[in-house]
């Protein structure tokens, strides 16, 4: 009863919220004098609506377990909200050993060293080799030359963290081998770097912008998260024609945040609780997209979070080399959850590309030690060094989430 009442609550929010035609105004254009009925059926949802979105926002109800309890039904309606029917779930799979991948090799030009586990003495080379494949339909293998077609004379642009600069290069990686050395280029434009495919008159961007809203110094040196200033940034995803965000991080690591205060409007916090701060950021996010981009020009894509397995100080992902096969239980993060529900309070029509669940099953994929070049000798001595369980040794993981990117667009 009280799933399907959430369900119901939650088609009236959208019709609520949305710039389509409400189910009243429908109503009386069919009957000029609709019955008083009708009106107080939509006066009562609307009034508990409005209770329970407030009570549960204030509150925190959200870890009690009732959205947990939903969570494949609340990521396929974030995905597929103003989608077709047609719609292939992408998020439910298992990853397939496939000796064809990888798709590219580590001589990539464009990868940077913390990502290139094998130049830097990784001694496997297996986690490169497997496809993630969904459960009820398929995800096309890259094909470069008809992923810079479809994006003739267009200009994508992957916004983010130092995760989404990893999926940036993974991109990069996929393409550049079809274009001829001469024909393209690389170009940096303050906290933005685009690399150009010159006879596609293409560009493939990365936006540093890790919490999407502005970070700045204030008196004192101090550093000030505004959560209600986000312009600064904004500037350059305008003019964009495909746009791809990520923010959860930066957000979700209190003790190593890189701020002193929030500010909002003109109150300062010296703390808040992780989750309502990243709530606002991402309102503050939304109502940008909202007011500034129109749908008939530009494609907007949240990518959700990339799990860690940064348990044990970092050495979950050490000398692991194959996928998980399976979880004692599904666990949806905190994060997850409130970007879900600021998707659908917005106008604009954004795909959310969930690669959470998928991503966590490759335990094996992380460049643990191999962020920097380990000889011989160091390999005798492992726990020296700190280990990266975050990002994502290359080739691998990030270009199956480019390879889902190119099937959604």
């Amino acid at each position: 009863m009280l799933k399907s009442l959430q369900l119901l609550l939650w088609k009236v929010e959208t019709l609520l919220h949305s710039n389509t035609p409400t189910l009243s105004s429908l109503m009386a254009e069919q009957n000029p004098n609709p019955k008083p009925q009708f009106h107080f059926t939509i006066f009562i949802l609307t009034t508990f609506l409005c209770f329970f979105h407030g009570k549960s926002s204030q509150f925190g109800l959200y870890n009690n377990g009732l959205w947990l309890n939903e969570d494949d039904n609340e990521v396929n309606m974030a995905q597929t909200r103003r989608q077709t029917s047609k719609s292939c779930d992408y998020t439910a799979g298992k990853w397939v050993y496939d000796p064809s991948y990888p798709l590219y090799d580590t001589s990539c030009p464009y990868l940077s060293t913390a990502v290139s586990c094998q130049k830097n003495g990784r001694p496997d080379s297996e986690y490169q080799k497997w496809k993630w494949k969904p459960h009820s339909c398929s995800i096309p293998r890259f094909d470069a030359l008809k992923f810079l077609a479809k994006m003739r004379k267009k200009r994508i642009m992957l916004v983010g963290d130092s995760i989404m600069r990893n999926q940036w290069e993974s991109l990069v990686c996929l393409v550049q081998g079809v274009i001829p050395t001469g024909r393209k280029k690389v170009t940096y434009n303050g906290i933005s770097m685009g690399f150009h495919a010159l006879d596609f008159d293409t560009s493939i961007e990365f936006c540093w912008a890790p919490l999407l809203v502005e970070l700045k110094k204030g008196p004192e040196n101090k550093r000030i998260l505004h959560l209600d200033l986000i312009e600064e940034n904004a500037r350059y995803w305008r003019g964009v024609d495909i746009l791809v965000f990520d923010s959860a991080h930066w957000w979700t690591h209190p003790e190593k945040k890189s701020w002193d205060f929030y500010m909002e409007g003109q109150s300062f916090f010296r703390n808040m609780n992780q989750m309502v701060a990243y709530q606002k950021g991402l309102t503050t996010w939304a109502k940008w997209v909202d007011l500034n981009l129109d749908p008939r020009q530009t494609r907007v894509i949240f990518r959700s979070m990339s799990p860690t397995h940064n348990r044990e100080n970092g050495w979950k992902c050490y000398n692991q080399k194959t996928p998980l096969p399976s979880f004692s239980h599904q666990h949806v993060p905190e994060p997850l959850i409130v970007l879900q529900e600021v998707l659908k309070r917005m106008r604009f029509p954004v795909y959310l590309q969930d690669i959470t669940t998928m991503s966590a099953f490759r335990r094996d994929g992380h460049p643990s030690v191999y962020r920097r070049v380990i000889n011989q000798e160091e390999r005798q001595h492992p726990t020296d060094f700190s280990s990266d369980c975050s990002h994502w040794c290359l080739p691998g993981v990030p270009d199956s989430w480019n390879e889902m990117l190119s099937a959604i667009l």
